[in-house]
């Protein structure tokens, strides 16, 4: 049965079938412009970034069967909430594979968007040895890749850089070797805001799912968590605020979260001047008096029993910190559940001098009203 699975999948995503949504980026003149308000004696300006992350589940047939409906409807409730005014101002999608994927992506309306790595993008060379366990061709470890990673990321804000890279060959396990996994980042300009911000998004190796033992699995887990963060030391000087958002695939496992507190992006601090990552889901529980939360979280440990994480660091001028978590298409107000993972929503406060002309907005604006709180 495996074999058979095996194969009809390999055949289906060779066949075409998988696609990335085509690449674009709005100017500065014509982005859209955020709320910046100010403190009553007009020293800190503030402004909130509203962050989306959600694996829409876009596996092409015969991996899925009939996933087109429901990708047109996380399409049209997304491109709904942007024209209202209500949506996020940046999502990272997860599991972009395919055609009817690409178009749900598109489909919102959002005016930049990046993609990566492709299918074809050259891995670097294994330096870590075999996996634990053998290699097994039916179950997906047979060398080539028949997709891309099935990262997007998309805003209305202009974006000023993009790179990506996939995970090198032999960090991956078992079926999650037919994607080339890897880390998608952006430098994101919000029009007003000193500097940028530094947005990454990843989908990184599964546990059951990937059909392997689970030491052959959390050993490219972690090959996998060691490369996220050196891609993210040289890729961003974290001198500005950094965002890193997407499916971490650690749930309810001792083993890759012991690697993550060793191993994570919070070593990849630049400076002293830098602070430490934060994950939101423990920051909000700890703060529930200035982050509120609209989500049922029924564990104090939640952070340790959900896919979907995002993690935040401030920058040497623009302060972040979470002021609001949600879920979306979970089944409550936000919407119907439409893919296998709910969206994770959070709005962030951006904050810093404003006379502070040490670093200046990348992309200048004079608001039209001035707000004061």
């Amino acid at each position: 049965m495996v074999r058979r699975l095996f194969l009809a999948t390999a055949l289906g995503l060779a066949s075409g079938c998988t696609a990335l949504p085509a690449e674009s980026n709005v100017a500065c003149v014509d982005a859209s412009r955020p709320a910046i308000r100010y403190s009553v004696d007009g020293a800190t300006a503030f402004t909130e970034v509203d962050v989306l992350t959600y694996n829409i589940e876009g596996l092409p047939f015969p991996a899925r069967n009939n996933r087109g409906p429901e990708l047109r409807e996380i399409s049209r409730r997304l491109a709904e909430l942007r024209s209202s005014g209500e949506g996020p101002d940046i999502i990272v999608f997860q599991e972009v594979f395919s055609k009817d994927a690409a178009k749900a992506v598109t489909g919102t309306g959002y005016r930049s968007v990046v993609t990566g790595p492709r299918r074809r993008s050259e891995q670097a060379p294994n330096i870590q040895g075999a996996l634990p366990g053998r290699r097994n061709i039916f179950r997906g470890e047979i060398g080539p890749n028949f997709t891309s990673a099935g990262l997007a990321i998309a805003t209305d804000y202009p974006i000023m850089g993009a790179r990506y890279v996939p995970f090198a060959r032999r960090s991956c396990a078992g079926f999650d070797c037919l994607s080339n996994k890897g880390v998608l980042f952006a430098e994101i300009a919000i029009p007003g805001v000193p500097g940028v911000v530094d947005v990454f998004t990843t989908h990184m190796q599964s546990q059951r799912a990937s059909r392997v033992s689970e030491d052959r699995h959390a050993e490219a887990h972690r090959r996998q968590m060691v490369e996220l963060a050196e891609f993210i030391r040289t890729s961003s000087p974290l001198t500005d605020p950094v965002l890193i958002a997407g499916d971490f695939n650690m749930r309810n496992s001792d083993v890759r979260h012991d690697t993550f507190a060793r191993v994570s992006p919070d070593s990849a601090r630049a400076s002293d001047q830098a602070s430490p990552v934060g994950n939101v889901h423990r920051y909000c529980s700890a703060h529930r008096d200035t982050c509120d939360v609209r989500q049922d979280w029924e564990h104090e440990d939640q952070w340790f029993r959900v896919q979907n994480l995002q993690l935040f660091q401030s920058g040497n001028v623009v302060k972040v910190r979470p002021i609001r978590v949600e879920g979306m298409f979970d089944g409550g107000p936000s919407g119907p559940v439409l893919s296998d993972h709910d969206g994770f929503r959070v709005v962030y406060e951006f904050l810093w001098p404003a006379a502070d002309a040490a670093v200046p907005p990348t992309c200048p604006y004079t608001p039209g009203s001035v707000l004061t709180g």
